[in-house]
C-alpha cells in the first residue's frame, strides 16, 4: 500500500448508494452541496467490488483482471520458487512489464497458521547471490518485500488457499482439511492473513480453496447442496466469506467449482454410476464444475457484491477428457463444457468469472493447442478476468511463462497468453489508480487514473467514431478475413465488435478477425463498432460483403485452412490445418501463404517454414485419408497471412 494512501477499512461509498442518497435528498427538498474538487479525485484505494458480471473500482470505473500464477508459498520450502536462481525484483517487473495486473499466490492453511503462531523460515531455498535485497529475511519477510514490489510496480496480489498442508502434491488432496488441520482451523488461517493486511489494497483478492474434488466412490470429496455438511464446498466458501469480509469488507471472495454435480433426478448420495455404468454425475476439471450454482448460489449477505466465480480449464495434455476425443473448436467447448459447467455465470449476469487456471505447453500437440487458443479466444471477446498457469517452468504438466533458467520468457506462450492482458492505446493497464504498470517510469504501463481519469464512469460518454472501412483480406470456403481502420475516442478504443448480418459474431482487441465455420460460396455482409474503456459503442462502420470460395484452400491432394486465433495491435496469431484429400496416406506436405510485405513471421510450430512455403514437421508428416494435422505460427505487424496452395507427397 503507497504510504500516502489512507489508512482503514472502512466502507466505500459507491456510486449507486450515492446517487440514491441524492435522489432522497433532492425528494425531501434538503439543499445539495456542489461536489468538491476531491470528491471528483483519484479514488485513493483501489479495492474492487462487483456489478452484475462485472468488476469496477470505487468509482465505477469497470476493470479487467487479467494475470498469472507464481507457486512455492504452497510448496513445503514456503516461498516463491525461482528465487534459488532468478531475481525476486527482476521477476516481478517484468511481469508487470508485460502486462500482468495481478498475480495469484498459493498457499497453504499450514503456512498460515506457522505464521500466526510466529513460526517463519528463516533461511528459506533462496539465493542471495542472485537475490541480495533479500539477505537476512525469513520467509514471512520476504513475502512482504515483495507485496512492496507488487505496490511499486502496479501489481495486485490474489491468495489462494492451494492445500491444507504445506506440500508440493497438496493440492491432490481433495479438501480443506486433512490430517491435524481442521476446517475450524482453515477459516482461522484465513482470518489472520486478512487481518494482517486488511490495510493494504496490494492484496485485494481471496480464492477460498484450490480445487475442491472428489466422486462419491473415492471419500473425502467435495459438494455442493444446501448444507451445512463439513464436505460441503458452498457453506465452507460461504462461511470462510462471511469471516473474511468481517474483518475487510473490500476485497474480492472468489469461490471455485467442484469436480461431479449429480444428473437430473439423482443425489449426493448416488453411486459414481448406476449397474448399467449409466453415470449419475456430471464431471469436469477439479474446480471447474459449477453447475450447483444455478439452483444454490453462494450467498454472502451484505457484501454479495464482492463474489466472484472462479473455475478452471484445462487442455488434453493434461488430462484426456472425452470432450477432446472427437473433433472439437470454440463453439463446441463452449456448447458442450464451459457454458453448462461455468459461463452461464457470466451470461445470465449472476456474477463476475476469474478463470483462475488455464494454460499449458505449446507446441506439442495440436488438440492442446486449439483448446487454449479457444479458451484464450473466449477470455478475450467476453472480457472474462484470468490468471494463467502458471509463471513457474517447474509445473510438469504445463510448463511454464518462464524458461528453465527463471529468466527467460516462452516467447510463443507469452504472445498467445498477451491478447488476454489489459490493453488500452497500445499499453498495459495496472488495477492502480496512481502506479502505472511496470511502475512510474513506465512506458508500456497505464494506471487507472490514466484510463479513466479523476472521476467515474460519468466522466466519460462519449462513444468512438466509426472504425474505418472494413476490406476483406482473404476467404476460404469457410471463412472470410477482414481488416479496417483504427477509431479515435477522447479516452481510447478497447475493443472492436464485428457483427455479421447485423448479429456481433466477436469482440477483438486488434483491428483484423477471420470469420469461420462459413458456407462455400456464400455472400457475407460485415460491419464494425468501436467500443471505449467505458462502455461507449461507436456507430457502426460502412458494410462490406465477403464471398466465400467454393473449395476449401486447396491444392494438389490436400487443403489447407488458416484461421486467425488472435489478433493484435502489431501482430497476429494462426492455426493452418492440413487436410489429406486422397485416397492414400501422405509421405509429406507443404503449404504456401501469402505473407504480406508488413508482416514478419516471428515463430512457427509444427512445421518447418522456408520462405512463404511450410512443410511438415518431423512427426506429422504421414496423413492418412482425410486425416489432418495443423501449423501454427505468430506474425508481426499489420496485415493477415493466407494460405495460396496446398500439395500433397504420397510414398
Amino acid at each position: 500500500m503507497a504510504l500516502s494512501r489512507k489508512a482503514g477499512i472502512g466502507r466505500r461509498l459507491r456510486i449507486p448508494l450515492a446517487l440514491a442518497t441524492l435522489a432522497t435528498m433532492l425528494a425531501s427538498g434538503a439543499a445539495v452541496l456542489a461536489p468538491t474538487t476531491a470528491a471528483a479525485a483519484v479514488p485513493e484505494k483501489d479495492w474492487l467490488h462487483v456489478q452484475g458480471n462485472k468488476v469496477v473500482d470505487e468509482a465505477g470505473n469497470e476493470v479487467w483482471l487479467t494475470g498469472v500464477n507464481w507457486f512455492g508459498y504452497n510448496a513445503s520450502e514456503r516461498v516463491f520458487h525461482g528465487l534459488w536462481s532468478g531475481n525476486i525484483t527482476t521477476i516481478t517487473k517484468g511481469m508487470a512489464d508485460r502486462g500482468i495486473n495481478l498475480v495469484r499466490v498459493p498457499i497453504s492453511t499450514q503456512l498460515l497458521l506457522e505464521w500466526k503462531a510466529g513460526q517463519t523460515v528463516a533461511a528459506p531455498n533462496v539465493n542471495t547471490y542472485a537475490n541480495p535485497e533479500l539477505l537476512g529475511k525469513n520467509n514471512l519477510q520476504i513475502f512482504d518485500f515483495w507485496l512492496q514490489l507488487c505496490e511499486q510496480y502496479g501489481i495486485k496480489v490474489m491468495l489462494d488457499v492451494h492445500s491444507a498442508e504445506a506440500d508440493n502434491s497438496g493440492h491432490i488432496h481433495p479438501v480443506w482439511w486433512k490430517g491435524t488441520i481442521t476446517t475450524e482451523q482453515f477459516y482461522q488461517g484465513w482470518e489472520w492473513v486478512t487481518n494482517r493486511y486488511k490495510n493494504n489494497d496490494t492484496i485485494v483478492a481471496m480464492d477460498i480453496k484450490n480445487e475442491p474434488h472428489g466422486t462419491p466412490n473415492q471419500p473425502p470429496r467435495a459438494k455442493w447442496d444446501n448444507s451445512t455438511d463439513q464436505d460441503n464446498f458452498k457453506y465452507v466458501c460461504e462461511t470462510a466469506g462471511k469471516r473474511i469480509l468481517a474483518i475487510n469488507p473490500n476485497v474480492l471472495i472468489l469461490c471455485e467449482g467442484i469436480e461431479v454435480y449429480p444428473r437430473p433426478g439423482e443425489t449426493w448420495s448416488s453411486p459414481n454410476t448406476d449397474p448399467d455404468l449409466t453415470p449419475n454425475y456430471f464431471y469436469n476439471w477439479w474446480g471447474g464444475n459449477l453447475r450447483g450454482v444455478r439452483t444454490n448460489p453462494i450467498n454472502l449477505g451484505a457484501n454479495q457484491d464482492q463474489l466472484m466465480y472462479s473455475p478452471h480449464d484445462y487442455g488434453p495434455l493434461v488430462y484426456e477428457q472425452p470432450w477432446f476425443q472427437g473433433t472439437f473448436d470454440k463453439a463446441s467447448l463452449t456448447n458442450d463444457v464451459w457454458r453448462p459447467n461455468w459461463f452461464y455465470i457470466h451470461e445470465d449476469g449472476i456474477a463476475p468469472l476469474l478463470i483462475g487456471e488455464w494454460g499449458g505447453r505449446l507446441g506439442q500437440d495440436a488438440r492442446q493447442d486449439k483448446w487454449m487458443t479457444a479458451l484464450r479466444d473466449l477470455i478475450v471477446q467476453y472480457r472474462l478476468h484470468q490468471t494463467f498457469w502458471v509463471l513457474n517452468p517447474n509445473s510438469g504438466d504445463t510448463g511454464g511463462l518462464l524458461l528453465d533458467d527463471w529468466a527467460t520468457w516462452d516467447t510463443a506462450k507469452y504472445n498467445l497468453l498477451k491478447p488476454a492482458l489489459w490493453q488500452h492505446q497500445g499499453k498495459f493497464v495496472s488495477l492502480d489508480h496512481q502506479v502505472r504498470l511496470g511502475g512510474g517510469t513506465s512506458t508500456t504501463g497505464y494506471s487507472l487514473a490514466d484510463v479513466y481519469g479523476g472521476g467515474g464512469t460519468g466522466g466519460d460518454t462519449i462513444a468512438p467514431s466509426a472504425p474505418g472501412n472494413p476490406a476483406v483480406t482473404g476467404v476460404t470456403s469457410s471463412s472470410v478475413s477482414l481488416s479496417w481502420g483504427a477509431a479515435t475516442d477522447n479516452v481510447g478504443v478497447t475493443a472492436y465488435e464485428v457483427y455479421r448480418a447485423g448479429t456481433k459474431v466477436a469482440t477483438v482487441s486488434g483491428r483484423t478477425y477471420t470469420d469461420t465455420g462459413l458456407s462455400a460460396s456464400t455472400a457475407y455482409q460485415y460491419t464494425v463498432r468501436a467500443r471505449d474503456a467505458a462502455g461507449n459503442v461507436s456507430a457502426a462502420s460502412a458494410a462490406v460483403t465477403g464471398t466465400t470460395s467454393g473449395g476449401g484452400g486447396g491444392g494438389s491432394g490436400c487443403t489447407a485452412t488458416l484461421l486467425v486465433t488472435g489478433s493484435w495491435q502489431g501482430g497476429m496469431q494462426a492455426e493452418v490445418t492440413v487436410k489429406n484429400t486422397t485416397t492414400s496416406t501422405s509421405a509429406a506436405w507443404a503449404v504456401v501463404l501469402n505473407i504480406p510485405s508488413t508482416l514478419t513471421i516471428a515463430n512457427l510450430w509444427n512445421g518447418s517454414r522456408t520462405g512463404s512455403t511450410v512443410a511438415n514437421a518431423p512427426h506429422n508428416g504421414s496423413l492418412a485419408p482425410s486425416g489432418s494435422t495443423t501449423f501454427g505460427f505468430v506474425a508481426n505487424g499489420t496485415g493477415t497471412v493466407t494460405v495460396t496452395s496446398c500439395a500433397l507427397a504420397l510414398p
